[in-house]
C-alpha cells in the first residue's frame, strides 16, 4: 500500500506529544483525554496571531501565511502550521497571483524554554516532510520561536 487514506493521518501535535510522554499522547490522541491549565492556556493566548488563517501578510521578499493546513498521504500525517514563510528565492516554486518564485520555511511557535529532547525538532520536520509533499519542493530548513 502506497499511501494512506484521509481517515487513517494522524495529527502532526501527537508527534511532539509521543516524543514528549507516550501516556499523555494515548490520553489527548486515543482518549481524548485533555484538561486546560495555566500552561496550556498561556500557549493558546500566545499562539492567537499564529492560528489566525485569515492574516496573510508580505513584507518586502516574504509571504507569512499562518495557521495553514498541511499533510501528507505518503507517511500519514495531518496538521496545520503555525506559519509559513515564503522566501522569494530564484529556485522556489510559484504561488498563485505571485509573480517571483518562493521557498516555504516552516516556523513553529513554542512556549516557554526550548526542550532538552527533540520533541519541538520533530514536529517540525515533520511539517517541512509535509510542505514537501504538497508543494513538491525541498524544505531544508525550518524555525523554531
Amino acid at each position: 500500500m502506497t499511501g494512506y487514506d484521509a481517515s487513517e493521518l494522524l495529527l502532526l501535535s501527537g508527534i511532539q506529544h509521543f516524543e514528549f510522554c507516550a501516556r499523555l499522547w494515548a490520553l489527548i490522541h486515543i482518549e481524548q483525554e485533555w484538561v486546560e491549565n495555566v500552561l496550556t492556556i498561556e500557549g493558546s493566548h500566545l499562539h492567537e496571531k499564529a492560528d489566525d488563517p485569515f492574516i496573510r501578510e508580505k513584507r518586502n521578499n516574504v509571504i507569512y501565511v499562518r495557521a495553514l493546513p498541511v499533510h501528507s498521504s505518503e507517511i500519514g500525517l495531518t496538521g496545520v502550521c503555525d506559519v509559513v514563510e515564503f522566501l522569494e528565492h530564484k529556485n522556489g516554486i510559484p504561488l498563485q497571483g505571485e509573480k517571483a518564485l518562493y521557498i516555504p520555511i516552516p516556523v513553529e511557535y513554542k512556549r516557554g524554554k526550548p526542550k532538552k529532547n527533540q520533541a519541538d525538532i520533530l514536529q517540525l520536520v515533520a511539517q517541512a516532510i509535509c510542505l514537501e509533499d504538497m508543494l513538491c519542493c525541498p524544505v531544508p530548513v525550518g524555525v523554531l520561536y
